[in-house]
C-alpha cells in the first residue's frame, strides 16, 4: 500500500472511529495563533528563539507564547491527537489529515500591513497559499467534487484585525474610527467571501481582543486603556458581527460565527493576578529578549509578552470559544456547535 493510500485510508478509519469532531482544521491569522510560518522568512515577526516555546513540548517553533496558543487548543478540543502543521512545514497527506495553518506574525486585513517589519504574509497571501494547500486535496482525493464535500466538513478559524489597527494607532492621517472599520470590514467581507468560495461552510471569525490595553500599550495609554479600545476595535467588533450575519443570509449553507474575543478577554483577564504584566523580558518593541529572564509563575500571568497571551489566557480564551460560557461569548454558536450545525 503506497504511503499516500494508507494516509487516507487512516484519515476515513479515523474519521468513522469518532477520534476526531471534524475531518480537518483550518487556521488564517496573524501572532495569536501563527506556529512558525514566520520562522524562514525575511521578517523580525519571529519568536523561533526562548523564552518563546518554553513551556511547548518541541520548545521554540515559532508561536508567540510560553506553550500552546488558542488555535493549538481548540485542535485539541476538537479531538485532533497533533496541532495543525504550519503552511511552511505541511505536506499533501497533512492537508488532508489535518489541515494547515496559515498565520503570520504581524499580517493584517490590509495587503500593506505589517510590511514595515518584513516579508510577512497578509490574509490575501494567506487565502493564496490556501488554493496551493486545495490543490494538493484536490490531487490526494481525485477530483474537485471530492475536495469540495471534504473542505465543507472542516472547521476554519479566522482572527485578523490587530496589526491593522496597530498601523492605525501610529498614522497621523487616519480617518474616524468609524471611517477605517468601515474600510477593514469591506475588505474582510471580499475576503471571507473568497473563502467561501473555495469550500468553507463552518467558519469561526474571532473579533478584535482589547487591544488597547495589552501590557505595550498600557503604558501609553494607562487609565484611557478602556476608553482607547472601545473607540477603535469595538467599533470593528460591532460592524464585524454584523457583517457575519449578513454571510450567513447571503451565502448558501455557510455557517459562520462571530467569537467575542474583547468580552472573553475582558473578563478572564480580571482572574490572573498580574492581568497587564508581562512575564518575559521585554525589548522597547515590546517582544520577549532573546534568552531572556522570564517568569517561574506563568499560569498566573494573562500576558507573555507585551502583546501576546500566556498559554494560560489562550487556554480561557479557547475553551470559552469552544463552549460558551456566556451567551455572548459567539454568536449565533460556539465552535462546538458550529461542528454540528446543518
Amino acid at each position: 500500500m503506497s504511503k499516500t493510500i494508507f494516509t487516507i485510508f487512516m484519515f476515513l478509519v479515523a474519521t468513522v472511529h469518532g477520534k476526531k469532531m471534524v475531518p480537518c482544521f483550518f487556521v488564517f491569522g496573524d501572532s495569536l495563533v501563527d506556529n512558525g510560518n514566520n520562522n524562514d522568512r525575511d521578517t523580525v515577526a519571529n519568536a523561533n528563539f526562548l523564552p518563546y516555546g518554553i513551556d511547548y513540548p518541541n520548545g521554540p517553533t515559532g508561536r508567540f507564547t510560553n506553550g500552546r496558543n488558542v488555535a493549538d487548543f481548540i485542535a485539541e478540543a476538537l479531538g485532533f491527537a497533533d496541532h495543525i502543521p504550519s503552511f511552511a512545514t505541511a505536506n499533501g497527506d497533512d492537508a488532508v489529515v489535518n489541515g494547515t495553518n496559515y498565520a503570520s506574525g504581524s499580517a493584517g486585513i490590509l495587503s500593506e500591513t505589517g510590511k514595515e517589519f518584513g516579508d510577512v504574509i497578509s490574509f490575501d497571501e494567506q487565502l493564496q497559499n490556501h488554493q496551493t494547500t486545495i490543490a494538493r486535496i484536490t490531487s490526494m482525493l481525485g477530483s474537485s467534487r471530492a475536495a469540495k464535500k471534504h473542505l465543507g466538513q472542516c472547521i476554519y478559524y479566522v482572527g485578523m484585525g490587530s496589526n491593522d489597527y496597530a498601523a492605525y494607532t501610529m498614522n497621523p492621517t487616519r480617518p474616524s474610527p468609524d471611517q477605517y472599520a468601515s474600510l477593514l470590514i469591506d475588505n474582510y467581507s471580499l475576503q471571507l467571501r473568497k473563502l467561501y468560495g473555495y469550500g468553507a461552510r463552518k467558519v469561526a471569525v474571532f473579533g478584535l481582543g482589547s487591544i488597547g490595553c495589552v501590557p505595550a500599550a498600557y503604558y501609553m495609554y494607562g487609565t484611557l486603556c478602556m476608553s482607547a479600545t472601545k473607540t477603535t476595535s469595538g467599533v470593528f467588533n460591532t460592524k464585524l458581527r454584523s457583517l457575519i450575519n449578513l454571510l450567513n443570509q447571503d451565502l448558501v449553507g455557510a455557517k459562520f460565527t462571530y467569537i467575542n474575543t474583547f468580552g472573553i478577554a475582558a473578563s478572564k483577564n480580571s482572574s490572573f493576578e498580574y492581568p497587564n504584566l508581562e512575564c518575559c523580558t521585554v525589548t522597547p518593541g515590546g517582544t520577549c529578549v532573546p534568552l531572556g529572564i522570564v517568569c517561574p509563575d506563568r499560569a498566573c500571568f494573562a500576558y507573555f509578552d507585551g502583546f501576546h497571551p500566556t498559554e494560560a489566557a489562550a487556554a480561557v480564551l479557547a475553551k470559552r470559544a469552544f463552549a460558551a460560557r456566556s451567551p455572548s461569548d459567539a454568536h449565533p454558536f460556539d465552535i462546538q456547535h458550529l461542528v454540528h450545525a446543518k
